[in-house]
């Protein structure tokens, strides 16, 4: 995996969540398939395979460009910008 230019940007150490769950999602009552953290701030969102992408929208929000999964057991990056895996 390459390094994009956004990964040296980020926080030097992660920041902790801000939740642990999508509040957006909780606030709607609606379900999510797998979670997101936002690297830049720590907001917890949904994944793109969710009804409603809520990780996609705060990048689109927000413009924080790399995000990681917040799944167990899981710790790829994804930036939003370059579409890659970093």
């Amino acid at each position: 995996m390459s390094e994009c230019p956004h990964v040296p940007e980020l926080p030097r150490l992660e920041l902790d969540p801000l939740s642990d769950t999508c509040l957006e999602c909780q606030a709607i009552g609606s379900d999510y398939v797998h979670l997101r953290l936002c690297l830049g701030c720590g907001h917890v969102g949904c994944c793109d395979s969710s009804p409603h992408r809520h990780a996609s929208r705060h990048f689109e929000d927000t413009g924080h460009p790399v995000m990681r999964s917040f799944e167990p057991g899981e710790s790829w990056r994804w930036c939003f910008i370059d579409q890659q895996i970093v």
